[in-house]
């Protein structure tokens, strides 16, 4: 079976070296994208005089039927990671994806098949197969992103005016409420659905008619494939943009900086599930046992995430580190940023696929936190800002509650416990009023700031993260329409051509 480039050549490929240079095996997966982006390069050449209607008419019935006649020849009832192994696996003699469509193609309409790649390159091509499966990927992300969101929030909506400590260096620090440490990570996730956003939107731009590197040989109307694929507009610099990963490059590295969003609330479970905190129970149905410890009940959803959050980190060290020192324009390296990608992309979605039913069956021991937070001087912060509404300098009223706090530990009492006579020795701006001033409740709302902890504030900061989220998703949803929409008018056009 010939190449699509074996005019120039007189010697066969060595049989070791050609299969260990073919990309079919893993860019079989862009079978729907390379067909998309084919039938959307038929109808541009059909504008430009390289095919007949009725040509056209043939040629885009035959890319409809690429998927099922791969399918029916591998046995598979959908394309999957299991039908496009076994499609890969039959068809040896593909070098890639490219080659594979034009193989196929050429078995359902002849010879009509090889005026497909006029005027076309697979740079251009792989360019633009890698957008829509990058795109796709970002919208599948954002949907599940918007899930968890979801979750997080009617967690913090449960959780009411439950309380527990804050920390930082991972010491006791301030009272909370629960509510507002979880919305803490949704206000993280409203930044990765941000980048995400952005992303798609750098990215969606059509590289079709970009040739091999210099622009197309044919006068094509670049718009027409531009609007078949949904895309805003095409590409403004061939060089650019059959060498152009940046997309892929910000779409890994926003899955990237996610991860780390995700292993944060991870490895906070994972202590708060301990018994040394005993903060929350671990859903038994996200939960594996020991082997050999017959009472363990062991976190492996929170662990396996930590795990995997590094392979995010892994595809977007291996893309950039692939793409770094490549000259303009295209080169073979590319091939190798095709398995980062798709390896980052299935990982989020694996993750996205538990994490909102397992946070949502997380169940918090108020009781346990309460207690926690009224421990271990969490209301000095709150103590000393009493004094400056006295009229003591801050520097002052901390030097005098950290006294407090000395006698304190010296007495095995906390400041509620010590005696007004006893603080009195420390400042005469203590009144009886400050007991009422440092209580769980007192603490929490005198951070009554925007972003504060105060039960008002977080309260408001709650119905503004639900506000958020249906506003996320009137957006996705509008994005599927659009997309639902391109769809039905590729289809009613291919039906007027025949």
């Amino acid at each position: 079976m010939s190449k699509m480039w074996s005019g120039r050549f007189r010697e066969p490929l060595d049989p070791g070296f050609e299969s260990w240079q073919r990309s079919f095996p893993f860019d079989v997966r862009l079978l729907p994208q390379e067909v998309a982006a084919s039938k959307a390069h038929a109808h541009a050449i059909a504008a430009a005089g390289i095919l007949t209607q009725a040509e056209l008419a043939t040629m885009l019935d035959g890319l409809d039927g690429v998927i099922p006649f791969a399918l029916e020849e591998c046995g598979g009832a959908k394309l999957d990671a299991a039908s496009a192994s076994a499609i890969a696996a039959l068809h040896p003699e593909a070098e890639d994806i490219h080659h594979f469509v034009e193989l196929t193609l050429t078995k359902i309409v002849g010879d009509l098949a090889l005026k497909l790649h006029t005027g076309r390159s697979r740079n251009e091509q792989i360019a633009t197969d890698m957008r829509l499966f990058v795109r796709d990927a970002i919208d599948a992300t954002l949907a599940g992103l918007l899930d968890w969101r979801e979750a997080l929030a009617e967690q913090a909506r449960g959780a009411g005016d439950a309380a527990m400590p804050s920390y930082t260096h991972l010491q006791r620090a301030e009272p909370v409420l629960v509510a507002h440490w979880l919305l803490a990570y949704v206000s993280m996730l409203e930044r990765d659905f941000t980048r995400l956003t952005d992303c798609r939107a750098r990215l969606n731009l059509c590289p079709l008619g970009s040739g091999a590197i210099a622009g197309a040989t044919l006068k094509l109307d670049r718009t027409i494939a531009t609007k078949a694929l949904g895309f805003d507009a095409p590409t403004s610099n061939s060089m650019d943009a059959t060498s152009d990963r940046d997309f892929a490059v910000e779409f890994t590295q926003a899955l990237a900086t996610l991860g780390l969003h995700i292993s944060r609330f991870a490895e906070e479970l994972t202590l708060h599930s301990t018994a040394e905190f005993g903060f929350l129970d671990l859903p038994e149905k996200f939960s594996t046992g020991s082997s050999a410890m017959p009472q363990k009940k062991n976190p492996d959803l929170t662990e396996l995430i930590r795990g995997k959050a590094g392979r995010l980190q892994g595809a977007a060290v291996t893309l950039a580190t692939i793409v770094k020192g490549l000259p303009l324009a295209y080169n073979k390296d590319l091939q190798e940023g095709q398995e980062p990608v798709f390896d980052a992309a299935d990982t989020i979605a694996g993750i996205l696929a538990v994490l909102p039913a397992f946070t949502r069956s997380l169940r918090f021991r108020a009781d346990v936190m309460k207690s926690a937070a009224e421990k271990g001087y969490l209301n000095a912060m709150a103590a000393a800002t009493y004094l400056t509404h006295k009229g003591v300098p801050f520097r002052k009223a901390h030097e005098k509650i950290g006294n407090a706090v000395r006698l304190g530990l010296e007495t095995g009492r906390e400041l509620n416990e010590l005696t007004l006579d006893e603080l009195r020795a420390f400042g005469e701006e203590f009144g009886a009023d400050f007991f009422d001033a440092i209580t769980l409740e007192a603490t929490l709302d005198c951070h009554d700031v925007a972003g504060g902890t105060a039960r008002a504030q977080v309260r408001d900061a709650l119905k503004g993260a639900s506000a958020r989220i249906a506003t996320d998703r009137a957006s996705l949803a509008s994005i599927e329409s659009l997309k639902a929409a391109a769809f039905e008018k590729r289809g009613a056009e291919h039906a007027a051509s025949v």
